[in-house]
């Protein structure tokens, strides 16, 4: 029965962990990353958060839909949902932490995941490959 829901957990609780993340208040925790020193890690982990939202995204949609919603619609809808879900954040980040700022930078970063998440999805249902859309 679970096997049926397996990209609807997984896009659910990847949103919920990215909202945590986000307005969680990190301050006063010993966080430690060693000597490493890497420049713009913040949108590098915006990225790669936001890629993961869109290959979750497009795949629960189709999931759900059982392939109905064609590939494109899915890919327009998952990116717009994963820009507009950004801006919230950044919105609600600015609104009611105290320690958390928002960026534009963020904004960007996220929405660069969302269209690179969206290729990877392009290039895994593409026509060399065996998995079809339609389910």
């Amino acid at each position: 029965m679970l096997k049926n829901y397996v990209f609807t957990i997984l896009f659910v609780s990847w949103v919920l962990l990215i909202t945590a993340l986000s307005l969680f208040s990190f301050s006063g925790m010993e966080l430690d990353a060693g000597k490493l020193d890497i420049p713009y890690a913040d949108k590098l982990t915006h990225l790669i958060f936001y890629m993961v939202f869109a290959i979750l995204g497009c795949l629960f949609i189709r999931e759900r839909t059982q392939g109905n919603w064609s590939r494109s619609v899915t890919m327009k809808y998952v990116v717009i949902m994963a820009i507009v879900y950004g801006i919230l954040i950044e919105v609600l980040q600015y609104a009611i932490t105290e320690d958390r700022m928002a960026e534009m930078g963020d904004v960007l970063a996220n929405a660069i995941g969302a269209i690179a998440g969206i290729g990877f999805i392009r290039w895994y249902f593409s026509k060399e490959r065996p998995l079809k859309w339609k389910i």
